[in-house]
């Protein structure tokens, strides 16, 4: 028999994904809390996580307002399974994606102090302009 957990995280991605049938929620319990394990059709897997991961958020959301109810702390996994069904494993390593990262950070930065030099430049020939019309008004007899 399903969880009161269960059957929520069922209702919701059932009403998100094409396969509702080939949707099935684990449940698990340990030192951390419960474990909710959810696996979709492979097509619908996309439809659960969302872009950025928003679906998945919101999902993660609503059950940590359950868990307030029901006094229990839920995690919960999205399982990215095969056609067959076997669980697929990242198999990028955790220290490659590091450095991509820190590369793409460091890109990130200095384009940014390409732009603060160009915003500053901006800035200054603005306020040399602003300060030239100004004393041009203050030279007129009014």
């Amino acid at each position: 028999m399903a969880t009161i957990d269960q059957q929520f995280v069922e209702y919701i991605v059932k009403t998100l994904v094409n396969n509702p049938e080939k949707v099935a929620v684990e449940r698990k319990i340990d030192e951390k809390g419960v474990l909710l394990s959810l696996t979709v059709d492979p097509s619908d897997v996309g439809r659960v996580i969302g872009k950025r991961g928003v679906t998945a958020q919101a999902i993660r959301v609503l059950l940590r307002a359950l868990g307030t109810k029901q006094d229990a702390r839920y995690n919960l996994k999205i399982v990215n399974t095969d056609e067959e069904g076997n669980e697929i494993k990242s198999e990028k390593p955790v220290e490659k994606e590091t450095e991509e990262v820190d590369e793409a950070e460091e890109v990130e930065e200095v384009e940014d102090d390409e732009r603060e030099d160009e915003d500053e430049e901006q800035t200054s020939e603005l306020a040399e302009k602003t300060r030239a019309e100004l004393a041009d008004l203050d030279d007129l007899d009014i």
